[in-house]
């Protein structure tokens, strides 16, 4: 017959060092003892154990406590302290990596000129923001004494160059365009400059930036290097595609042979062009030479170093031309335009070509109209020639009026070529045969060499004259 066995004397509990444990161990246990779970409990609170108490397996140790007699028997846990969560920075890029590998395209090939990843940022834009702490939770001992616990502390921001803390503290926001960046115990820097120690090739890749670029190399053929800023190349340029929204100056000038482009909303400054193709906003000035190359220039071109040559290709400038040497014993064909923007004499040029294919194509309508008329007339026309006649006479009447919108726009940049009184092209040494000035819309073929000459606009046509 089971009997209540008693617990003094015969239980004992065993207590870990970090009082995050108690085991019950049982001395000795008649094999017929039982136990009352709830006066179990009751001498665990009398042996200080009042936390993490197993209820349910002291109710199992209570129904057959010689089951529990071979070894301690862990019957309560306390609960650990868990220190808080420190505050983080989270930036809008990875500060981590600077080079993302070889770009993957769509079809699954990889581009290997693209290989650098800027982190391009815009003056305003929010750069970093701030992730709270999370707080600490306190432990408990078994014995019911609370263990302390720390809370995470709150982030900082180590502020360097060019950036501001938003009204919240909690953001930090980019005070120019430039390129996010890291620098000495963890700054948050915006430079407006990004730097290039060496050449663009495979290594450095095709760069994007919204700011200026400075390479101290040279740019390889295939390459891109673009630029919100100025870019200042310290070397040469190869058949590359240098794009600026400021000014462009290159040292070692430009070797293009007839690929890639230089294009700057400002000015282009180089020492010499060969066979390449530079657009500038502004002005384009070479100090040494320009060879077969097609250069546009919305204001001035000037070519007056020491050799200040120019030779073959198409020269354009909105407003003036200055050189040493045009063209060459060899009467090599060179072309220089004035007194028209590039990009108007582009534009009339595509006008040109509109109103010529427009032309063509009312008068194929015009064909077909007369036929379908002639089938109308005999009585032959179907309904659904009736149709395509219809259709025909609306696609004439929307042609007509666009041809005519066309002239007009034609008509109003002629009138604008007529205005090239300031235009001129400055020869300061020589000019070959071979040559062809054009300013506005009037045109003069140089045939033989002549020195110091000023070629202008006068009297309806372009006028040579001693250069003073």
């Amino acid at each position: 017959m089971p009997v209540e066995m008693p617990l003094d004397g015969n239980a004992e509990v065993l207590v870990s060092e970090d009082l995050l444990s108690a085991s019950l161990y049982f001395k000795q246990v008649d094999p017929d003892s039982i136990l009352d779970y709830k006066e179990l409990e009751k001498w665990l609170h009398t042996n200080n154990i009042v936390h993490g108490i197993n209820i349910e397996l002291l109710r199992v140790i209570a129904a057959s406590p010689a089951s529990y007699c071979a070894q301690p028997v862990i019957i309560a846990e306390g609960t650990p302290a868990v220190d808080g969560v420190n505050g983080q920075v989270e930036y809008i890029y990875n500060m981590d990596d600077d080079f993302a590998g070889p770009a993957k395209l769509d079809n699954g090939k990889v581009d290997f000129r693209e290989v650098t990843t800027l982190r391009n940022v815009k003056r305003g834009q929010l750069i970093a923001r701030k992730i709270s702490p999370e707080p600490a939770q306190a432990g408990i001992k078994v014995n019911g004494e609370t263990i302390p616990a720390k809370d995470g502390k709150e982030a900082r921001f180590k502020i360097g160059k060019n950036v501001v803390i938003g009204p919240d503290g909690m953001s930090l926001y980019a005070a120019i365009d430039g390129i996010l960046t890291k620098t000495e115990r963890d700054k948050i820097n915006v430079f407006p400059v990004y730097e290039v120690n060496g050449d663009v090739d495979y290594k450095i890749g095709n760069i994007d930036f919204v700011g200026t670029v400075v390479i101290r190399g040279n740019v390889l053929s295939g390459f891109r290097v673009h630029a919100s800023g100025d870019i200042r190349i310290i070397g040469g340029v190869e058949g590359a595609e240098i794009d600026s929204d400021g000014s462009i100056e290159i040292t070692g000038g430009v070797m293009g042979a007839g690929k890639g482009h230089i294009r700057a909303g400002q000015n282009v400054k180089c020492s010499f062009v060969q066979e390449g193709n530079i657009t500038a906003g502004e002005d384009v000035i070479v100090s040494q030479s320009i060879l077969h190359s097609h250069v546009m220039a919305g204001r001035n071109v000037l070519c007056v170093g020491n050799k200040g040559l120019i030779v073959g290709g198409h020269i354009q400038a909105g407003e003036r031309l200055t050189a040493r040497i045009i063209g060459n014993s060899t009467s090599t064909a060179t072309e220089i335009s004035v007194g028209v923007k590039p990009e108007m004499r582009s534009q009339l040029n595509r006008l040109r070509t509109e109103v010529r294919e427009l032309v063509t194509n009312l008068d194929k309508t015009e064909k077909a109209l007369v036929l379908l008329d002639q089938l109308a007339a005999a009585g032959q026309l179907s309904a659904e020639r009736l149709e395509m006649r219809a259709k025909l006479n609306i696609t004439k009447k929307q042609g007509q009026e666009q041809e005519r919108a066309l002239k007009q726009e034609l008509l109003e940049i002629e009138k604008s070529l007529e205005d090239t009184t300031t235009a001129c092209v400055e020869v300061k040494q020589a000019i070959f045969g071979g040559t062809k000035i054009v300013i506005g819309r009037y045109t003069r073929f140089v045939k033989e060499r002549a020195e110091r000459i000023k070629f202008h606009y006068a009297d309806g046509d372009v006028t040579m004259s001693p250069l003073l």
